[in-house]
């Protein structure tokens, strides 16, 4: 996504190789553990230059009230990750009567200013990426994907599924990149013939609270913390999974006490987004960042926190990690936060796969990344309560 903006940077490419050299030696414990650090700050480099890349292009994401309802026109849901497709289609479907939504992780699309200026940009529909299978047969009209997280097709919705970008599923249509250029019109045409979405719900959400979201409302953060409205700041980033497991981060949100705030980023936000946690003086209880590639927003927030409050040690700030862990990408997310010094992380409702008895030995030892426990002795431990 990087480069489809037009971003790049030599030294990550250079690492990729370096890495990957990397597999092929005998290294030492110590040698690993360097080169895992290394992962890590090459990880936070790599999810700066995003940032920048995203906003330079599309402004800084804002604080939003998205609608999660439905309109009477046909419509077309897009999911995944690439704001450039985003932004095609909203151009290409203006003023065809075709209103546009959102999916899973292409939610903080609504955030950013480049695309509210398009009217027919409606609003959000359903949950996170594993329950697309449900969620695209009520929608009636055609859906677009354009990263990763498609699951199995289901012959319900298999004639109006279309794949771009690095995404595919055998039997589905994909529309190619054409010099940079991608070209909508079938999907456009499709929608024009299809009934308006089925409701699911209705309502809003509210998010958009990347770092410069966040640092417009310092003073109030900042003196709530002093005053002690706010005794701490829970990270759940990650992402969502169908397992029934994973409603502890829905019973972890609705058990922290009423001065926590939480930060997310990724789908694992689709737990607890739509709870009515109230907020803290103006400022949510629920801090949406983003996609799971915003997580750097959540990194710069603790480190302008830590500024702020004149520390040494990121550790000594008030923020607790509760990550919910689905591998992929957030495994550099994880490299990230090590590298910025974070410890004491909890990882669930599965630890890592590669977590074999002698790397959570290393981990455990060098960075205290813990499971998790029940819901109410994590929330205590999160809050500091003996």
């Amino acid at each position: 996504m990087l480069a489809i903006l037009g971003y790049e940077d030599p030294l990550i490419y250079e690492f990729i190789f370096t890495a990957l050299s990397a597999t092929t030696k005998a290294l030492s414990v110590d040698e690993m553990v360097s080169l895992i650090m290394k992962t890590g700050e090459v990880s936070v480099t790599t999810m700066a230059l995003l940032d920048k890349a995203n906003t330079e292009t599309y402004g800084h994401p804002e604080m939003t009230e998205v609608n999660i309802g439905v309109q009477s026109n046909p419509g077309i849901l897009i999911s995944g990750h690439d704001l450039k497709d985003m932004e095609e289609l909203l151009k290409q479907t203006e003023g065809t009567g075709v209103d546009i939504y959102t999916h899973s992780e292409m939610l903080p699309a609504h955030y950013y200013p480049a695309f509210k200026k398009y009217k027919h940009f409606v609003g959000n529909y359903g949950n996170a990426w594993w329950q697309q299978d449900e969620e695209f047969e009520s929608f009636n009209g055609p859906i677009l994907m354009t990263t990763n997280c498609i699951t199995s097709v289901d012959e319900s919705y298999k004639n109006r599924i279309y794949t771009t970008g690095v995404t595919g599923y055998p039997g589905v249509k994909h529309i190619a990149d054409n010099n940079g250029t991608k070209d909508f019109s079938n999907i456009i045409a499709l929608a024009k013939t299809c009934q308006s979405p089925k409701e699911l719900e209705t309502g809003t959400i509210v998010g958009g609270f990347a770092h410069a979201q966040v640092f417009a409302l310092a003073d109030k953060v900042v003196d709530a913390v002093k005053t002690g409205a706010v005794k701490k700041f829970v990270v759940m980033a990650g992402c969502d999974g169908r397992h029934s497991a994973r409603d502890y981060f829905t019973d972890v949100a609705e058990a922290l006490p009423q001065d926590s705030i939480i930060l997310t980023a990724g789908c694992a936000k689709y737990r607890y987004n739509k709870l009515d946690l109230g907020d803290i003086g103006g400022i949510p209880r629920v801090l949406d960042a983003g996609q799971c590639n915003d997580s750097y927003s959540l990194a710069v927030i603790a480190l302008k926190l830590k500024e702020v409050f004149e520390l040494e040690d990121i550790n000594d700030l008030p923020i607790a990690f509760d990550i919910a862990w689905y591998e992929q990408k957030a495994v550099t997310v994880l490299l990230a936060l090590l590298h910025l010094g974070v410890k004491g992380l909890r990882l669930g409702p599965t630890l890592p796969a590669f977590l074999s008895p002698n790397v959570s030995k290393v981990l455990v030892d060098n960075f205290d990344i813990k499971g998790i426990g029940s819901v109410k002795e994590d929330v205590k431990e999160m809050m500091g309560v003996a």
